[in-house]
């Protein structure tokens, strides 16, 4: 794992029109360290990319004027930035999950969040882009994981991973600081709908860890109990 960033001189757009939602993020964010422009509507957003270049955008999407995804269709398509993009949203459906992604967004958090988590998010998206904006290979601990070939070796070697067993890998060690339940996995490993089916993940997660332990007895994935999995500090 890296260090996170010094967030000193780090800029960061949020984009929210509720007026208690966004001065809790910028309090919460500026006691972390970052420097803070608030914007309560897509245009303004836009306005302030105009003036000001950034490091992270915080946005919503149920926007005033300019709605969050055209906010980001002019971003990625006409702006062609690549800042990455935080979206905040009430929606937890698979379909809008997979909506966002499709249209460039980094990451999202569905309301409501913990600011704690949404600051750590911050930071790896931040160091992430730091060192380099197209990132081929994730390094944790002794695992490697290769988005050129959708690949995950240990010491060297290729696991031999299903699809979902790869997807559920590369969530975790590309969202190091998150914990994901077991319908975050099954949602974005399958693209289906979760129907509280428990076991699916459970035996998936320990074909991984059998596979990893067969190379290296390290600890990769940590059980979250009462919530789903999150990788291994």
């Amino acid at each position: 794992m890296g260090i996170p960033l010094n967030s000193n001189s780090k800029r960061i757009l949020i984009v929210e029109d509720d007026e208690h939602i966004n001065a809790i993020l910028h309090d919460g964010l500026t006691a972390a360290g970052f420097q803070c422009t608030r914007a309560y509507s897509g245009s303004e957003g836009m306005l302030n990319l105009a003036e000001q270049e950034y490091h992270l955008i915080v946005l919503d999407l149920m926007l005033p004027g300019l709605s969050g995804e055209a906010f980001m269709h002019r971003l990625r398509e006409e702006l062609k930035s690549r800042i990455p993009v935080i979206v905040l949203s009430a929606k937890d459906q698979l379909d809008h999950k997979l909506d966002l992604f499709t249209l460039g967004a980094d990451d999202y958090v569905t309301k409501p969040f913990e600011l704690e988590e949404l600051i750590a998010r911050i930071h790896v998206h931040i160091q992430r882009t730091a060192a380099g904006e197209q990132v081929k290979e994730f390094r944790h601990k002794n695992l490697v994981l290769d988005c050129t070939a959708y690949s995950v070796r240990i010491h060297g070697s290729v696991l031999a991973l299903t699809r979902q067993e790869y997807r559920i890998v590369e969530l975790l060690v590309r969202n190091p600081s998150r914990v994901f339940t077991k319908q975050d996995l099954y949602e974005l490993a399958w693209e289906e709908i979760y129907l509280g089916e428990d076991k699916t993940i459970t035996v998936h997660v320990s074909n991984i860890r059998n596979k990893i332990k067969a190379h290296d007895s390290e600890a990769y994935i940590d059980t979250v109990w009462g919530i789903g999995f999150r990788l291994s500090p």
